[in-house]
């Protein structure tokens, strides 16, 4: 790997350390949760304490006395978690969406600046082969030479059908 490369891996690494670090309680919250729903050790806990409530209420157990023996209060409390599992698992769903939107912002802009250096580089390697008097297609030179206007190519990709 270059040291370009490894430079490069290693701000955005320190960029993403910074921003988990500046998030918000609420939010690093939110995502150790999911992290924790996201696991096999959640499962495991989730059967051990289902597969005992629901054991202990059919009477196999003889450990303790059936409590919900109609496993009403197990929907309740299987039905309240999941309501807070779908907002937390939102949550950081939302984060992460946001998060990807200035990569993709990022990425937009990479490429822009690239294709305007390009661009640059095409005029002067152009020139050079015009001084030199290289025959060159000056159609595709020219072509090559312009900007791209996003504005324009957003434009045209909104007014393209689009496939169902």
């Amino acid at each position: 790997m270059t040291r370009t490369l490894e430079d490069n891996i290693e701000r955005l690494a320190a960029r993403r350390r910074q921003t988990a670090a500046a998030a918000p309680v609420s939010e690093r919250v939110s995502d150790a949760i999911t992290a924790f729903a996201g696991s096999m050790p959640f499962v495991v806990l989730h059967l051990i304490v289902f597969g005992g409530w629901i054991l202990v209420n059919l009477g196999w157990l003889p450990i303790a006395k059936p409590f919900d023996p109609s496993f009403v209060m197990l929907a309740m409390i299987a039905s309240v978690e999941a309501i807070f599992l779908s907002t937390f698992v939102l949550i950081s769903q939302n984060r992460m969406a946001a998060v990807a939107d200035r990569r993709a912002d990022l990425d937009l802009h990479i490429n822009l600046l690239t294709e305007h250096e390009l661009s640059r580089l095409t005029t002067l390697v152009a020139g050079i082969a015009r001084k030199l008097d290289v025959d060159i297609d000056a159609a595709d030179i020219g072509e090559i030479e312009r900007d791209v206007q996003p504005e324009r190519v957003l434009d045209a990709i909104e007014a393209a059908p689009t496939r169902n």
